[in-house]
């Protein structure tokens, strides 16, 4: 189990964290729902390795990775996609992958990794050649998921990844989400559609000004009054 106990995280004065605790269990799909501000990005990066913490701990099984610095989480199988993808832009789709098989838990099996990568995404095998930053923001975010991917990750962080992104353009990567699930890939969310997200996930939590303030199954939580007046328009016709 992937967990974050009592953390908090400040940058400077402002708290942006304050005594967070968020579990994601083995297979488990959960969504961190909020407002901008939330808390929500400064929440994946301490997974990450990213930001440092004020206080707290992340934990992964019996191995303490807020200790660790990014590249040893990621060694540990805790990948993170950050919002604005983050992809090497003069490198190829290919190359990117290739960075992302280079921890030691990918390299054995990076052929086989590489394959179900492109049986994920059909067009990244098509223009496997291409120059990353000539894609389009679709396209873009398809290498970055894909990089993460190829590293063999236990647990994926998605951060907004449909972020500006058209809504068929949407509607596609959240089929390929739903496939990486079926893998048995665990995945922490976080994404501005709260409608596709509790579609997806177990289990959500809301932030607000950086504490937990909700929580529960994604299908209670659609179905929660506060929920749906804040993100989905205050009704749940649209969910089923």
């Amino acid at each position: 189990m992937l967990k974050l106990d009592s953390l908090t995280i400040r940058y400077g004065k402002h708290l942006a964290l304050d005594g967070v605790t968020v579990t994601v269990g083995a297979g488990e799909c959960v969504a961190l729902l909020g407002a901008n501000g939330a808390g929500k990005s400064s929440l994946l990066k301490a997974v990450g390795g990213l930001v440092r913490k004020e206080s707290g701990e992340v934990t992964l099984g019996h191995a303490v990775l807020s200790s660790l610095p990014a590249h040893r989480i990621l060694t540990e199988g805790v990948a993170l996609v950050p919002e604005g993808r983050g992809i090497f832009p003069r490198l190829s789709v290919e190359e990117n992958l290739v960075l992302g098989a280079n921890p030691a838990r990918a390299r054995k099996g990076e052929a086989a990794q590489r394959d179900q990568v492109f049986d994920l995404f059909p067009k990244l095998a098509e223009r496997r050649r291409q120059i990353a930053g000539t894609m389009s923001g679709g396209e873009q975010q398809m290498v970055a998921i894909a990089r993460a991917l190829m590293s063999n990750p236990d647990y994926l962080l998605l951060d907004e990844p449909s972020l500006g992104l058209a809504p068929i353009v949407t509607k596609e990567l959240f089929e390929v989400l739903g496939r990486i699930r079926q893998t048995g890939l665990s995945i922490l969310l976080v994404e501005q559609n709260v409608r596709e997200s509790l579609k997806l996930a177990d289990r959500g939590y809301l932030l607000e000004a950086g504490r937990i303030v909700g929580q529960g199954p994604a299908d209670q939580l659609a179905e929660d009054p506060a929920v749906q007046h804040a993100f989905l328009g205050g009704t749940t016709a649209e969910i089923n």
